[in-house]
């Protein structure tokens, strides 16, 4: 019997789930839809959503599942949860910013951070980020958070040469 994971990260839409989950499959490698699961009339005066219309869109992403939700009432994302997405390369980094911050708002980018064109909220972030973040009290740490914190999209190049004074 195949296990079933236990925690799922539900995005909650108003009407926007299969769109996103669709969105969200093309960027990523090794990624699906897996389910799509639509409303009833039962219980329409409690959700107000259309009969057949998308209740929730079950999906992959580079293996690892998630839900969307088209849920009432109509939800924001905000940055208190956001998604890493951690890169081995600045080509990953570049693509990644590229399509997730397509449509997005562009104000909302700082640090890696960048918000999508559903709001929600992803940190694109170099894996050499996290070792050279490893001794917070070296002068290279520091200068590294330095050149960190002046950028958008993450030059890796740029933090190496910070680091390495």
């Amino acid at each position: 019997m195949a296990s079933i994971q236990q925690i799922v990260p539900c995005l909650w839409f108003n009407t926007q789930a299969e769109e996103a989950a669709n969105f969200y499959v093309g960027i990523f490698d090794n990624s699906k839809v897996t389910q799509i699961v639509r409303y009833f009339e039962t219980g329409r005066e409690l959700h107000g959503h259309e009969p057949g219309s998308v209740l929730m869109v079950s999906f992959e992403l580079n293996g690892t599942p998630f839900s969307a939700l088209n849920g009432t009432p109509p939800i924001a994302f905000n940055q208190a949860v956001s998604f890493q997405v951690m890169c081995e390369s600045q080509q990953e980094v570049d693509r990644f910013w590229l399509h997730l911050g397509e449509g997005g708002d562009p104000a909302a980018q700082q640090c890696g951070w960048l918000k999508d064109k559903f709001g929600l909220s992803w940190q694109i972030l170099p894996s050499v980020v996290i070792e050279m973040m490893k001794d917070h009290s070296s002068a290279k740490t520091q200068r590294a958070m330095q050149a960190l914190m002046t950028m958008k999209k993450i030059d890796i190049a740029e933090l190496q040469r910070a680091y390495a004074g």
